[in-house]
């Protein structure tokens, strides 16, 4: 191939593209010149190097700034070409200059909470609900933090000179409510803004174009997608990155080559899941809010493929009646779960905590698939038993239009 024709590709591939046409050739724009169609799996702990001076520079410089080092990789902790591919394709999705992933969302909040706490900004502002592990960690200070529960409007008035992070995740786990980021960031002042956006993905928004500096996902649900990777990643900036990939390398939290491998094949296919999921999830929220078994619907404006609803029954009797459904937490696989975030998810949290956060204890919530949605309300339906008499029920919006309410 001509120099000039390689040079109208690479044109081609730092052109502007859709998200769709990103999602299948983000981190992948070197294969062609390799001669490769599918990404590789590299699966080197260690690389040989003849040159020791040399490796001590790039040690040195991967010290002080935590900069990814130039030429061939050093050692597996210190990063990995497969984990970088991922890495590449999420960061462009999300519109961030890097992204630095870890073994487990959990680990990269970790991570966020360290390099903070490194910099003597231990104190947390954050916004009820969240994952209840990450509600968990914070109240219990795990890392040394410090919280300050807080509403929305709260947040500029929580603030402190020790204020390392703003924490919000929206939409939330697991009632769907959602926050006005644009007017949150700009709440947070020079605070920088971690936006968990696990349940939205980049298909539905994209929180740095709002003024968030560090987007989480765990990158076990959407972004996979498959139910067969367990993962997190950060999206940010790349001086943000540089320290998280210290942190990283100091603690261990590294993410295997093969993780990194299903992750960037399950992004792929990620607007093209969440679309069909989120069809299914409109056309199911839309059947439990006219149903009279179901007191609320939770489905946010946005849309997405998570629905939560509230049962007038016992919620532990729809848990053990599904049949296609597969009572199981996590979420965003290609199949449909449903939990009890009472009981599972947000157990961890103190009872009075749920509850004025929302999460009550009749509360349940659903990953919606790609199955059939008249197989899947079949289920439902069923799983549901007969009607309750005497009660309507009250069903939150639904896609920015306002559902009626019979209560």
């Amino acid at each position: 191939m001509s120099t000039a024709s390689l040079g109208a590709r690479d044109d081609i591939r730092t052109a502007p593209r859709a998200l769709a046409t990103e999602a299948v050739h983000a981190g992948r724009d070197d294969l062609a010149r390799q001669g490769l169609h599918a990404p590789p799996i590299d699966l080197s702990t260690t690389y040989p190097s003849y040159d020791s001076r040399g490796e001590a520079a790039r040690i040195d410089a991967f010290a002080a700034t935590g900069t990814e080092p130039d030429g061939p990789p050093v050692y597996g902790r210190l990063g990995n070409p497969t984990v970088a591919r991922f890495e590449t394709a999420l960061a462009r999705l999300e519109g961030t200059e890097a992204a630095v992933a870890f073994a487990s969302g959990m680990a990269a909040l970790s991570a966020v909470l360290l390099v903070r706490a490194s910099m003597g900004l231990r104190h947390v502002v954050a916004v009820r609900p969240l994952y209840g592990c990450s509600d968990h960690l914070l109240t219990a200070g795990l890392l040394g933090s410090e919280v300050t529960w807080t509403d929305p409007a709260g947040v500029a008035d929580a603030l402190r000179p020790d204020t390392g992070l703003v924490l919000v995740e929206s939409p939330a786990n697991p009632t769907l409510a959602e926050v006005d980021l644009r007017a949150l960031a700009r709440a947070c002042g020079s605070v920088p803004l971690l936006v968990d956006n696990t349940f939205a993905t980049p298909v539905l928004q994209r929180p740095a174009e709002q003024g968030a500096r560090l987007v989480l996902h765990s990158a076990t649900k959407y972004l996979g997608g498959h139910g067969d990777v367990l993962a997190g990643v950060i999206a940010c900036d790349e001086e943000f990155a540089g320290r998280l990939r210290q942190v990283r390398f100091a603690t261990g939290g590294v993410l295997h080559p093969l993780a990194g491998y299903l992750l960037l094949r399950g992004l792929s296919t990620l607007p093209v899941r969440v679309r069909a999921a989120s069809a299914n999830a409109a056309e199911l929220a839309r059947r439990l809010a006219a149903d009279p078994r179901v007191t609320r619907v939770h489905y946010p404006r946005i849309g997405g493929a998570m629905v939560s609803f509230e049962v007038h029954g016992d919620p532990h009797e729809v848990i053990a009646g599904v049949r296609l459904i597969t009572p199981a937490v996590s979420l965003g696989s290609v199949d449909t779960l449903i939990q009890h975030p009472a009981s599972i998810s947000h157990r961890i949290v103190d009872a009075d905590d749920r509850r004025d956060a929302g999460v009550s204890d009749r509360l349940l919530r659903m990953s919606v698939g790609l199955e059939d949605v008249e197989d899947l309300w079949s289920d439902l339906d069923q799983a549901l038993g007969r009607p309750f008499r005497g009660a309507g029920n009250c069903a939150t919006s639904h896609n920015g239009l306002a559902a009626a309410h019979r209560c």
